[in-house]
């Protein structure tokens, strides 16, 4: 059995001075290498239970743990975010003024990874990982809605991260994209045994992974 990778445990979230109550004692447990959605509908919590997961904010009251420990008290937000997950956006945030292989090396712009040449090599191999190796000079606007995810997707993975989380990753794509993101997204998590949690508000995707979880009201169904 899979080792528990994140946890947890009676999370509670509230914003507008405790008016707003987006997660309501939520517990929950997420082995490694689990593929996993959730979903459910606007303001049931789902995107800030992945905010959570992800290091992007912290609960009210509760905890969240990453190999049983805290974050942000025994792991640092800054670090756990940047050695541990990658996001994945509906609106991509892709930098205009920078080519597809310059936007994979975002991520590593001002810290200590290694010389120039080597970032720019390892971002040439995921792009090209994702079918884009003849993209690779081009600016975002010269580039379509399905292959600025991909790059996206590619800049998620520039830190090697054991988590990756998908935010509607699909909502700004036709049908076409949304499966072939679909089929790379877990071609990625089977080939690289990440965990991979997508929040949607599509049904069939919500009903592609193993574990599906439905939140309402800031609970788990």
């Amino acid at each position: 059995m899979s080792e528990t990778l994140l946890e947890v445990r009676q999370a509670r979230k509230h914003y507008d001075d405790g008016n707003i109550q987006a997660l309501d004692g939520v517990d929950l447990s997420i082995a490694a290498g689990e593929f996993i959605t959730i979903s459910g509908p606007s303001g049931s919590g789902k995107s800030t239970m992945l905010n959570l997961l992800g290091g992007l904010d912290t609960p009210t009251s509760g905890e969240v743990l990453y190999r049983g420990k805290n974050i942000g008290t025994e792991i640092d937000l800054d670090v756990y975010r940047a050695m541990h997950v990658g996001f994945i956006f509906q609106a991509f945030y892709l930098l205009p003024s920078l080519k597809a292989i310059e936007n994979v090396q975002v991520p590593w712009l001002g810290g200590s990874c290694g010389v120039s040449s080597k970032r720019e090599e390892t971002a040439r191999e995921l792009l090209c990982e994702l079918g884009l190796e003849h993209r690779l000079q081009q600016y975002p606007a010269q580039l379509s809605a399905g292959e600025r995810q991909r790059v996206a997707i590619a800049r998620s993975l520039a830190n090697n991260p054991d988590i990756l989380l998908a935010d509607e990753p699909t909502g700004n794509l036709d049908s076409v994209n949304t499966a072939k993101i679909m089929e790379i997204l877990k071609g990625i998590q089977q080939r690289r045994g990440m965990t991979l949690i997508i929040v949607t508000h599509e049904d069939e995707i919500a009903n592609s992974a193993p574990r599906h979880i439905r939140m309402r009201d800031g609970r788990i169904l």
